[in-house]
């Protein structure tokens, strides 16, 4: 595995390879995650889930339900506050419908009734007990079909927002949007070559190893505490809150250890419920999903369809690009193709550009947002026409990429202009590689290149400090920790402190311990919750030289950390280490803390470049992964190692997207694979080893130039593996996932034997 990282900045901590703070607890199994809470009464929940994609309900009879022995407690819809509410806003009721339905089942697995018992084999009877009677309706199972003027309605008071503006059309399009600059026609008209494509995507799941699970005590005093596995403790606060109607004062929420989200663990699933049940009950409720409540019930990402036009001259010139995206939402509006629209045309400077959006309801779990969510699908149609484009005119497609790159002043198709982008700089990194500067040997092999853009977040976060008398210090953080960001916040306090980065203990707390901090999500952890810390260790470093300044009887002004050493600026004999100030704080004046909270703006967007070699197998259609290489702006690598494994967990979750997953689903809109046994993920036998190349251009939105590193990766591997499929085997795919049968058909057409293999 190679591992390279270009960079010209170097500090003392950040920037190396300490061992991660919760590494011990990890490895021995002592980490506390969701599925291992306990307490006293504890009570156990079950949920009865629809059995149809579409169906009215029409009466529900929980009474053998609840006259079960060991039944404690059994819920409904109507146990929301919103059933009782007059005109709930379209956000609290769509909130609520998704956690337990209200007069419509929207989607198979959708959540109609939940159950308490003293142990969950009596909830999981008692949920066989509960007697529903419905009304199927026909599903809508697909965006085209959605669209249609005839389809039956999802939601059937929903009407579209036209360009911004709600209309009184019913409709299963929420909205529909649209971003344009320049002139298209021009741009067309001046075009040499011109590439039209239409593309579809399957819904694929994030494929945590962990299932959804909640806990909650709705105590005496009125008070809540809820213990979960999440993205964000003060997003699951403030969802319950509007669920449940209550104010957010009255909710802890405790984050366990997180076993994976992806995006998939933002939405609640269990939590209200459980407060409910816990409310009904007087006794604390727990609940966990199973592996098929997380395929049916969860939020995967959408299926869509994507079209695609671009136009460019003999000498590769972009003159103009369109693109039209409609991704499903699944039963509530909300899909990520705003995100999808920004970001596929990001990695190129064209004049005249154009991407419109349609995000359309079905009758499928509510999406929720998966790595970057929005642009692989973006990326998937856009980067296979700017391969398809290259190739016509003869050009290497990294030279393309280079005589088209976006750069700073660019100004990206929703408007915002580049700041400083290290865009050029991979494209050429990955130019430069030893891999794609290796001709390949065999037959049926092909070579793919892709790129992708994620526009990265920065939003609230909060931290604080507290200095032991031994010269360690307490970091107590809100960011939920999913891929070592303990690690890369403690670093960057331990910089500014000029101590190691294992003389920090750094925590993740619940939200009544620590200030508002936004969700794990949008690559913004290390970035803003880091710079928190980074804010709070200057606060700290500031009072300790106040504190070494009045010791020593000197100006404040007169006093220097260097290296981990408080020192006068001019009288050498003054001068004393971290741990030794630390030893004298509490005889000095006492002890020093600090708390601060940031709502930084200057997340750096990021750019990411892919090759991979693939090798198809004309005769079962099989693709096997020979090489890949990931070439990635990082701004600053804080710990370069979690930023490779980064790069590398989003090429994997590329490669099954593209091969081999997806959410199969029969006329009904059952899914029958939902399972990780048919549901089919990369093993590593599978996988190559994936080689990464981390560019450091640094961010000036941020002290140590921190961009997010963890969505990006997932952006061009659908794209980049579909071009060496295309350069092995010479067929342009234009569906995902690209699988073996699918492989196979698009051979048949290509040589026309469509027709023939379809008779046999």
């Amino acid at each position: 595995m190679s591992n390279i990282v270009l960079s010209n900045t170097e500090y003392s901590v950040v920037g190396t390879r300490p061992v991660r703070h919760d590494g011990t607890d990890k490895v021995t199994g002592r980490a506390k995650y969701g599925g291992d809470f306990q307490m006293a009464g504890l009570l156990h929940g079950k949920v009865l889930r629809s059995p149809h994609a579409h169906a009215r309900i029409k009466s529900i009879d929980t009474s053998k339900a609840e006259a079960y022995p060991g039944v404690k407690a059994v819920i409904t819809g109507k146990d929301l506050p919103v059933a009782s509410m007059e005109n709930p806003g379209r956000g609290v009721r769509f909130s609520s419908e998704n956690i337990l339905a209200q007069d419509k089942a929207l989607y198979r697995g959708h959540a109609v009734a939940a159950v308490a018992a003293a142990n969950s084999h009596v909830a999981e009877i008692a949920v066989g007990l509960i007697e529903v009677e419905y009304e199927v309706l026909p599903p809508v199972i697909n965006v085209t079909q959605a669209m249609e003027d005839s389809a039956p309605l999802v939601i059937e008071d929903l009407t579209t927002t036209e360009l911004g503006e709600r209309t009184d059309k019913l409709s299963n399009v929420a909205s529909h949007f649209r971003y344009e600059m320049g002139d298209l026609d021009k741009g067309f008209a001046e075009a040499d070559v011109v590439v039209e494509r239409a593309f579809r995507t399957s819904t694929v799941h994030q494929g945590y190893i962990e299932p959804q699970n909640a806990a909650a005590l709705w105590n005496a005093d009125g008070k809540l505490t809820v213990w979960t596995s999440t993205q964000g403790a003060f997003a699951v606060r403030d969802s319950m809150a509007q669920i449940l109607d209550m104010p957010v004062s009255d909710i802890k929420v405790v984050p366990m250890e997180i076993g994976g989200g992806f995006g998939g663990k933002i939405p609640v699933y269990l939590e209200p419920m459980a407060a409910i049940l816990s409310r009904k009950t007087v006794q604390p409720v727990k609940m966990l999903m199973s592996r098929t409540d997380v395929f049916e019930s969860t939020g995967p990402t959408s299926g869509s369809t994507v079209w695609v036009k671009v136009g460019a001259t003999r000498d590769g010139k972009i003159t103009a690009a369109d693109a039209s995206l409609a991704l499903e939402a699944g039963a509530f509006p909300g899909s990520p193709v705003t995100m999808g629209a920004q970001c596929m045309f990001a990695p190129y400077d064209i004049e005249n550009v154009r991407a419109e959006g349609y995000d359309v309801v079905v009758n499928k779990p509510k999406v929720a947002p998966y790595r970057a969510p929005g642009a692989p699908i973006g990326a998937f149609g856009g980067e296979q026409v700017m391969d398809e484009i290259a190739r016509e005119i003869g050009m290497d497609p990294i030279e393309f990429r280079l005589r088209n790159a976006s750069k700073e002043g660019t100004r990206r198709v929703d408007g915002p202009e580049f700041p400083v982008i290290g865009n050029i700089e991979v494209v050429e990194a990955a130019k430069a590689t030893e891999h794609y500067n290796t001709p390949l040997t065999g037959p049926n092999q092909g070579r793919g290149i892709a790129s992708g853009f994620w526009f990265n977040i920065g939003m609230q976060s909060s931290c604080s400090i507290g200095v032991a008398a031994d010269g360690t210090i307490s970091l107590v953080e809100g960011s939920t920790d999913i891929g070592g960001t303990r690690a890369s916040i403690a670093m960057q306090a331990a910089e500014v402190l000029g101590i190691p980065a294992e003389d920090v203990r750094p925590s993740v707390a619940d939200t009544d311990s620590v200030g508002f901090t936004f969700l794990t999500g949008g690559s913004r952890t290390t970035f803003a919750s880091g710079w928190a810390a980074y804010e709070c260790a200057q606060d700290i470093k500031n009072q300790m030289i106040d504190r070494a300044a009045t010791i020593w009887e000197v100006s404040a002004e007169d006093v220097e950390l260097v290296g981990g050493v408080f020192q006068h600026k001019s009288d050498s004999d003054l001068k004393m280490s971290f741990k030794e100030l630390a030893s004298q704080l509490n005889g000095s004046g006492g002890p020093i803390s600090s708390q601060v909270s940031v709502d930084p703006r200057g997340a750096g967007g990021a750019f990411s470049t892919h090759i991979v070699d693939v090798e198809v197998d004309p005769e079962t259609g099989k693709v096997d992964i020979l090489r890949y290489t990931t070439v990635q702006d990082a701004g600053k690598a804080i710990h370069p190692s979690y930023v490779e494994g980064q790069m590398q967990g989003g090429v994997v979750q590329g490669i099954g997207w593209a091969l081999n997953e997806e959410y199969y689903f029969s006329e009904d809109g059952q899914m029958v694979n939902s399972s990780f046994l048919d549901y089919r993920m990369p093993v590593s036998l599978d996988l190559p080893m994936i080689d990464t190349v981390i560019v450091e251009v640094a961010n000036p939105g941020h002290p140590y130039g921190v961009r997010g590193v963890g969505e990006v990766p997932i952006v061009p591997p659908m794209a980049a593996i579909a071009n060496a499929i295309h350069d092995a085997i010479g067929v342009r795919m234009e569906r995902l996932p690209m699988s073996p049968g699918a492989i196979l058909e698009a051979l048949w057409d290509k040589n026309g034997e469509g027709v023939q293999q379809a008779a046999d």
